[in-house]
């Protein structure tokens, strides 16, 4: 018997170190984003651009994101997710480097560019393979975990961001700035997936908490995702058939429609809240930046309750006051009579669009066996509308303006509330 505890106590701190090593490849990926962006005003001025040919550089990531969140699912599926994201966080560090290198030393736009173009396609790849290696831990510790998972990206952006404008006032030229963060982005991530194990072994043991008693372990119900082995001939054939089946699943594009729209809300806010507030309520560009930071800070709040959240009530009444939440949240914003409305629409629509995308990665991970392409299908189809609807707003703001454009984002909502029953959990 002692034997026995001895082993599971064994298993349960590997789990623990897997759980801990995901959290690391989750803030790291943040730090990434943040670092870049928060530098966008010293790229701008280094290469002396216009606004237009800084959304110029702005889309090579938008498109190098989107091809790679296309085809994360057969990438994970034949390399497997440690590797993808191994891969990925090289390609980041790699592409910070060169957009560094374009900005403060060649000073050529292409090079950076390049930069970006490369960020992008490691990103992309990468957080999908967070994803699918977030669900696996989740159902080796029986708890929603995933919630919290992104609220440690979340946490890394803003580490990203404050050691950006650190670097900004401090004038650390952006080569070394973004040479550094590319290091430990690269050199943390290649040494926590030390620890990852959705495709390497199976999680043989749970700990099961008793409230009197020595903790025991049982077996677990369901294993790890099990991938399709690199090693067989007819691996791609088998990666291609089980993407084409998950874009033919009616569960799996209906999951993606709930997080399109939930998606579809947090990128509207990081893209047009500040200007909402300054063009819309006559707010200035402090307040306007205040603005979007109280958003984040409400989803990040909504994103590390949301576990307790979820453990209780379940993911469709869960979702369901999520949707409703951002409904009103939006509507508020849009219509505040007076600019302090306008701030606590913005808590609640935060709170609203804090757990759409993370609960739309557990429910599509149900199934085990298919983990790995659901994951990719509900993430290109949600990153999709992070990436795409904001701009595509921005053209609908020409003719209607900001404000009102954004009522657009209140209609996918509606829809993301309506199906809010798909994200039930399978078996």
């Amino acid at each position: 018997m002692a034997d026995a505890v001895e082993v599971g106590a064994g298993q349960a701190a590997e789990i623990t170190h897997w759980r801990n090593a995901v959290v690391v490849a989750y803030a790291v990926s943040g730090i990434a984003f943040a670092t870049w962006v928060s530098r966008l005003p010293a790229i701008r001025d280094g290469l002396d651009l216009t606004p237009g040919s800084v959304g110029l550089l702005l889309l090579c990531m938008t498109l190098g994101s989107f091809l790679s969140v296309s085809a994360s699912g057969l990438i994970v599926l034949r390399f497997g997710s440690r590797q993808t994201i191994r891969i990925g966080s090289i390609m980041v560090g790699a592409g910070l480097v060169l957009a560094g290198l374009g900005t403060s030393v060649l000073v050529n736009p292409l090079a950076v560019a390049a930069g970006l173009a490369v960020i992008g396609l490691g990103t992309a790849s990468w957080n999908t393979a967070s994803n699918v290696e977030g669900a696996a831990v989740e159902r080796a510790v029986r708890r929603h975990i995933m919630p919290r998972l992104h609220g440690a990206f979340s946490l890394g952006t803003v580490a990203g961001a404050a050691t950006g404008a650190w670097a900004a006032g401090a004038a650390v030229p952006v080569f070394w700035h973004f040479a550094g963060v590319g290091l430990l982005v690269a050199g943390s991530v290649a040494t926590a997936a030390a620890w990852f194990r959705a495709d390497i072994t199976p999680v043989e043991a749970r700990r099961t908490f008793q409230a009197s008693g020595p903790d025991t372990f049982e077996d677990p119900s369901t294993g790890p995702i099990p991938l399709v082995r690199t090693d067989r001939p007819e691996a791609p054939l088998d990666s291609k058939r089980q993407i084409a089946q998950a874009w033919r699943d009616r569960r799996t594009l209906l999951l993606g429609v709930l997080v399109l729209g939930l998606a579809l809300a947090e990128g509207a806010a990081g893209d047009w809240v500040a200007l909402a507030l300054a063009d819309g309520h006559g707010q200035s560009d402090a307040a306007g930046a205040a603005g979007y930071g109280l958003f984040v800070t409400f989803m990040n709040i909504g994103r590390f309750a949301g576990t307790v959240v979820l453990d209780r009530f379940g993911r469709v009444p869960v979702m369901r006051w999520c949707a409703a939440l951002a409904v009103l949240g939006l509507g508020l914003f849009v219509f505040a009579p007076v600019p302090w409305v306008a701030y606590v629409a913005l808590a609640i629509w935060g709170l609203g669009a804090s757990l759409g995308f993370p609960v739309g990665m557990s429910a599509a991970a149900d199934d085990p066996v298919k983990a790995a392409a659901r994951v990719s299908v509900v993430s290109t189809i949600g990153y999709g509308a992070f990436l795409c609807g904001p701009p595509l707003l921005g053209l609908l703001a020409e003719h209607i303006g900001i404000l009102h454009s954004l009522l657009a984002v209140m209609v996918m909502l509606v829809v993301s509330f309506l199906l809010s029953p798909v994200a039930r959990k399978l078996g």
